[in-house]
């Protein structure tokens, strides 16, 4: 009974440290209050629980994101000099334009060409397409990639792709793809192709850490082409699956400039995740083909995570119901609101 009491008044003594430590760090208010709470009323749940999942800074990525930008100054200014033909100079006494800018980190670029992919069966459709097409290099990234008929057929055709000259860089979440088996993923080393989980336990201090997921759904052919939203790799997505037909969900093409910017996130992330950089990808932006003396699209492509200095995704959401004009339309499968966009919402209405 005396070591049940020592244990108990330990972890009471953790909670209590450990409520300080949220105080400071959460995100938000919230949040905060809630791991404050939990973890005085149920120290001996919340502790271990605080500690994998509370921390909301990806210890290391930021790091390694700025260790590669510097092995690749000069290209990176290149990079930047090249997109200046595309580049859309926004209104510079414009403040929300300018906190976008400023969010992004990248401008918007004319040029491109849009099409929405409304479903499953669309989207994988024109993802195959692009990629069958591939000259040079292809992207691929997914949080889930399933070893069934949907990530079979990507699998061959990416086998395929590599016997052919194409290099071939594939990239999943370990948790998100965690069914996924050891001979299922040596087929694509043996074929040539480069394939990585994103490493997010990477770092003495993220060992424990099961939250840094990466949800991003990429896929980029020879830097001109590059399809993002919310659809994953398996037959679910398809509406295959009985508990969970129909599927809805939302992907884009992308064709234009602005597809390198996509780009550039996947290669931050491979970076982090194979420790090494990609060094033959195409970083000189093209006009989509289609178009002609039609300027196209303006495009940006704005990457977020648990790596950024300031919460970029939910400032973006904030400034850009803030500027709306005429209608706010928002189709999420998440909707669990902060006060801010709650406060954003009001003010539109």
């Amino acid at each position: 009974m005396l070591l049940i009491a020592i244990i108990l008044a330990l972890f009471q003594i953790m909670g209590l440290i450990s409520s300080v430590h949220a105080i400071l760090g959460t995100r938000t208010s919230q949040g905060a209050i809630a791991w404050v709470v939990s973890l005085n009323a149920l120290p001996v749940v919340a502790v271990p629980a605080y500690w994998f999942l509370g921390r909301s800074k990806f210890q290391g990525y930021i790091g390694a994101r700025r260790e590669s930008s510097a092995d690749a100054g000069e290209a990176r200014a290149e990079i930047f000099r090249s997109f200046q033909p595309y580049v859309v100079d926004g209104p510079a006494a414009d403040p929300e334009y300018q906190a976008i800018r400023s969010l992004a980190l990248t401008p918007f670029l004319r040029g491109n060409e849009v099409r929405l992919l409304v479903d499953g069966k669309a989207t994988y459709d024109s993802i195959y397409q692009g990629i069958e097409n591939a000259r040079d290099y292809v992207l691929f990234q997914f949080y889930i990639l399933r070893a069934d008929d949907s990530g079979n057929r990507f699998k061959e055709l990416l086998i395929r792709k590599a016997g052919e000259g194409v290099a071939v860089y594939v990239l999943y979440d370990e948790l998100g793809s965690g069914d996924l088996k050891q001979e299922w993923l040596a087929g694509f080393r043996q074929a040539g192709a480069k394939i990585a989980p994103f490493n997010t336990r990477q770092g003495k201090r993220n060992r424990f850490q099961v939250n840094f997921r990466n949800h991003r759904k990429i896929v980029v052919v020879d830097g001109r082409s590059a399809w993002v939203g919310g659809l994953n790799v398996g037959d679910d997505y398809l509406g295959n699956d009985p508990k969970l037909n129909p599927w809805r969900d939302t992907h884009m093409r992308i064709d234009g400039p602005s597809a390198l910017l996509a780009q550039s996130i996947f290669w931050n992330d491979w970076n982090w995740a194979d420790r090494t950089l990609l060094k033959d990808l195409s970083w000189q932006p093209q006009k989509a083909d289609a178009l002609a003396e039609d300027k196209g699209k303006e495009v940006r492509v704005l990457g977020s995570g648990p790596a950024d200095k300031v919460e970029t995704a939910s400032l973006f959401f904030t400034n850009t119901l803030n500027i709306a004009r005429r209608r706010i339309w928002i189709a999420t499968p998440y909707f669990i609101p902060d006060e801010a966009t709650m406060v954003a919402l009001r003010l539109a209405c």
